[in-house]
């Protein structure tokens, strides 16, 4: 059963588009946009012109610089990037067609809509990077990793597969901490606090990390896995 709809907040557009990029969005974006069955399951492979070895999620994806250097590095993985702020959609659309790319596919909206339709054990990674903190008590049931976020991500993503998490807002990154550490379907791999507080050498810095380092704040990120189905 696919995730009901949820109100959507914060705003769709923040600056106006310019002329080339509407055309992105009249062009492009149809032929990336993932299709979501009315009923049934959705093989993410199968948007693919040509069938992936594995399919990589990214919730959230900002400008896409993340994800189209890892669609860059990673010619042999599908992915799937979900963003509902259309300036984030114009850049990476700009970004994949300057650099051909063409092993990415969007979800233009909200990812919750996507995660409820997506076949089980089919996602091989999944990405929540510099998510918004909604720091406010009364807007924190608004932040996307949550118990139901994670029981729809355990359902579709693969025994083994990462989740890989990112914040620079501290009471943010404890809240990953408890509620993925509390969830059933996930270990942790990469979550003490000397560890996390280096990137990888697989995870390009983003936008939001150096917005984060140039107001000295300290970012983290954090790694579960879906823990093996009995």
């Amino acid at each position: 059963m696919a995730p009901e709809f949820r109100r959507f907040h914060g705003r769709r557009l923040a600056r106006p588009l310019t002329q080339r990029r509407k055309e992105l969005f009249e062009h492009l974006l149809p032929r990336l946009r993932i299709p979501l069955p009315e009923m049934g399951t959705l093989d993410p492979r199968v948007p693919f012109e040509t069938p992936p070895a594995d399919v990589w999620l990214e919730i959230g994806f900002g400008g896409g610089e993340h994800l189209a250097w890892q669609a860059e590095r990673r010619p042999d993985i599908g992915f799937i990037g979900c963003e509902p702020f259309l300036n984030g959609l114009a850049t990476l659309l700009t970004t994949i067609e300057e650099r051909r790319l063409a092993n990415i596919r969007l979800h233009p909206d909200d990812a919750r809509l996507l995660l409820g339709r997506l076949a089980p054990r089919s996602i091989g990674r999944c990405f929540i990077l510099f998510p918004d903190p909604w720091p406010k008590a009364r807007h924190k049931k608004r932040r996307i990793v949550s118990a139901e976020t994670l029981d729809w991500l355990a359902q579709a993503m693969a025994d083994g597969a990462e989740l890989r998490l990112a914040s620079d807002d501290a009471d943010y990154v404890r809240h990953m901490l408890d509620v993925t550490g509390a969830h059933p379907a996930f270990l942790p791999v990469r979550v003490g606090e000397e560890e996390s507080a280096r990137r990888p050498a697989d995870w390009p810095p983003t936008r939001y990390e150096e917005k984060a380092l140039a107001k000295g704040a300290a970012s983290r990120f954090l790694i579960f896995a879906r823990r093996p189905r009995g």
